[in-house]
């Protein structure tokens, strides 16, 4: 089997949900991309991805039982790039209202909340992007209103809504992607979505090359 030749990336393996499809877009995308639960490998990587799926509180009692939870801090403080995708984005929020008595990562201060009751839940279809900060390099060539796929019932809603990167509507306004320095965090899954997903995807590759 052929390396990689693009920058490692450790994606998060804490045994739960599909963690393999993040991994597999991010090596088409040009990313020495490993699942890993090893700390020294996340410590060497140029990026680091939490990918998740599922109940906010089963994914964050798989992390913490997988040691992991500190070696996601120590990963977001080194100011590397870091991508939270779908309910490893929900992990990053304080609480979630799905699981009161689980705590989140708190590395974006605030609640996961449902989403309201005007629309089905779970929102479970593709949707258009409202881009509040289309100058991130994340966004660079998506156009005004990409489409990406959505599978969820709830939404991070931050104390501090600057880093609400972008937004959709479903039955009112959903949060859909977040930036708070060096951490990016999408609720939707960009590898489901197509072209625009994969896009979004090769400019997290772009931009961690860049930094490492």
């Amino acid at each position: 089997m052929t390396a990689v030749a693009g920058p490692l990336v450790a994606v998060f393996d804490y045994g739960i949900g599909n963690l393999r499809s993040a991994q597999k877009a991010l090596e088409v995308c040009g990313a020495d991309a490993r699942l890993t639960a090893d700390p020294g490998l996340v410590a060497a990587a140029a990026a680091v991805v939490l990918p998740g799926v599922g109940a906010f509180g089963a994914c964050m009692q798989a992390l913490r039982a997988a040691g992991l939870e500190e070696v996601v801090h120590t990963a977001v403080e080194s100011g590397r790039p870091f991508l939270g995708v779908c309910v490893g984005m929900q992990m990053l929020f304080s609480t979630s209202e799905e699981d009161a008595s689980e705590r989140g990562l708190g590395v974006i201060e605030g609640t996961v909340t449902w989403l309201g009751d005007r629309l089905p839940r779970p929102q479970m279809q593709w949707n258009q992007l409202a881009l509040n900060t289309p100058v991130d390099p994340l966004f660079g060539g998506l156009g005004a209103q990409p489409w990406m796929y959505f599978v969820h019932s709830l939404h991070g809603v931050p104390a501090d809504p600057a880093v609400v990167a972008a937004t959709c509507d479903y039955g009112g306004t959903v949060n859909a992607a977040f930036r708070r320095g060096n951490v990016f965090a999408t609720q939707f899954h960009p590898e489901k979505s197509g072209r625009d997903g994969l896009a979004l995807l090769r400019n997290f590759v772009g931009v961690v090359g860049g930094h490492s």
